[in-house]
């Protein structure tokens, strides 16, 4: 081998380590179904929650220890192309993954208790962890033929993970709506994908980005460029393909309704940021092809259908999953406030540094139910009557995570809608930021609903609680001292997140 050639070699696996993360996440995955393998009668609970959270944890601290070092940012020579370009590992795909890295983390301490009584509990892992892999290159896609690949990965376990309960109807009923939904979604995406291929002649974004200046296929690009985004509208909740998300979310296990509703969702808008930032710049895109004012209407309507459908629930898991779909419409605001020379940096890093602070408190609301299931409490808001008297720990956390849903201080999530709205109006887009604050508003009344269940309201009926799970308590407490850090820690945050959405422009 000749020496050029073997620095060539050295250089490829140098870069191929940034994608650490990603083959942590899929070897700890395998890992699981190896111990499956090797004790096939019964695996111990404790072995394989220890070692999806050790897989997890591990990959975090690495994305970390990444982000931090500047690994794929401009102080270190800018971004990591792999693979011809269909992959690339900068600032925003670490930050993302870090997003995906603490929620399964989370997820698989939690599912510790909740699993318990359950069989097929190494599948269940495997499945989490291949699903967050799958969300991982999500993040480093910069093919739309990866995207698509990376989004099935992370979409097929999801499925199953939703079914996961095969005696509970729900479950079962949940799992095959999203999957036959998410079959439709995918299609949509595949087609338009083929659209684009079709008019630029190239899946890397960077190409794409160069040849869709001629106008003479302007209507075939603007349709494809329509039906991605349907694709993505369906990963992250956004109406109007959000229908599938109360179903999935009631009826999967409340683990996995977190996981869903943090994690996938991040990666959605992962891909979406990416996409239409850089295969499809403002400056270069036909005149008929302005999918800014899709995104608009889109966070709008998810925004306010979101929240008005929150406040009309009784049960409280649903009351969360459509308000996931409000937050999905606060997280549109990053792409529908760009402009052409804009500060489109802090724009999109602002809705970054809310999916991150959503990250926390959203999951450790959901795993909170799970806590609730476990003891064996109903779902309604009447159900959590005096609930705090009983567990005022847990109580205080759920509190936190809803005051900071909600946005008010001094929790995290006021910060980020703060800073999020905050960027709009920078950008122009005041009234996007008005819309924002009154659907705010809104919230308050339904988050206010659990918070006075379980410390005002009188109990129904008597209960009592026979154990305290560890798992749960423990993932449930780490999300809300993380909320609660959050807020002192949110400018180094913000100040990463705006930097490197900064470098997409």
């Amino acid at each position: 081998m000749t020496p050029d050639a073997l620095a060539l070699q050295t250089e490829t696996v140098a870069a191929w380590t940034a994608l650490a993360p990603a083959i942590l996440l899929g070897l700890t995955g395998l890992a699981l179904l190896g111990v499956d393998t090797l004790w096939p009668d019964d695996p111990s609970n404790a072995v394989l929650a220890g070692v999806a959270a050790a897989g997890s944890i591990l990959s975090f601290a690495v994305t970390g220890w990444f982000l931090v070092a500047g690994t794929g940012q401009a102080s270190t020579g800018g971004a990591i192309a792999l693979y011809g370009d269909a992959l690339v590992v900068d600032g925003m795909s670490l930050f993302f993954t870090l997003i995906f890295t603490v929620v399964t983390a989370m997820v698989v301490v939690a599912a510790y208790d909740y699993l318990d009584d359950h069989s097929h509990r190494a599948e269940f892992y495997s499945l989490t962890l291949f699903a967050a892999t799958g969300m991982a290159v999500m993040a480093t896609a910069n093919s739309l033929a990866t995207v698509f690949i990376s989004l099935e990965l992370a979409s097929l376990p999801s499925y199953a993970l939703v079914a996961f309960l095969k005696t509970d109807r729900g479950s079962v009923e949940a799992g095959l709506k999203y999957f036959l939904i998410g079959a439709v979604s995918s299609a949509v995406l595949a087609f338009g994908i083929s659209l684009v291929y079709a008019v630029t002649g190239s899946l890397v974004l960077g190409d794409v980005a160069a040849a869709i200046g001629t106008p003479e296929m302007a209507g075939v690009l603007g349709l494809g460029v329509l039906m991605i985004l349907g694709g993505f509208a369906f990963k992250t909740a956004s109406v109007p393909f959000h229908f599938w998300a109360p179903e999935a979310y009631e009826g999967a296990p409340a683990p996995i309704s977190a996981f869903l509703s943090s994690a996938s969702k991040a990666a959605g808008f992962a891909v979406a940021f990416r996409v239409f930032v850089q295969a499809f710049p403002l400056e270069a895109v036909p005149a008929g092809v302005d999918w800014v004012i899709a995104f608009q209407v889109l966070a709008v309507v998810t925004m306010t259908l979101g929240n008005f459908a929150a406040a009309t629930q009784e049960n409280v898991k649903r009351m969360l999953a459509y308000s996931s779909i409000g937050h999905a419409g606060y997280a549109l605001i990053g792409l529908a406030a760009l402009t052409a020379g804009g500060p489109n940096g802090d724009v999109l890093g602002a809705s970054m540094a809310h999916l991150l602070v959503y990250g926390f408190m959203n999951t450790g609301a959901f795993l909170f139910i799970a806590l609730v299931e476990h003891w064996g409490v109903g779902r309604t808001f009447e159900d959590y009557n005096g609930l705090a008297s009983t567990a005022p720990i847990a109580a205080v956390a759920m509190t936190v995570f809803m005051f900071s849903l909600a946005g008010l201080p001094p929790f995290g999530g006021f910060l980020s809608k703060y800073v999020l709205f905050y960027s709009a109006i920078e950008a122009g887009f005041w009234w996007l930021a008005a819309v924002g604050a009154v659907n705010s508003a809104l919230s308050l009344f339904y988050y206010s609903r659990v918070v006075k269940a379980m410390w005002i309201e009188t109990p129904v009926a008597d209960f009592e609680i026979e154990s305290r799970p560890v798992g749960l308590y423990t993932a449930v407490l780490f999300a809300g001292v993380g909320t609660l850090l959050l807020l002192p820690g949110f400018g180094p945050v913000i100040e990463t997140a705006q930097t490197v959405a900064a470098t997409l422009f």
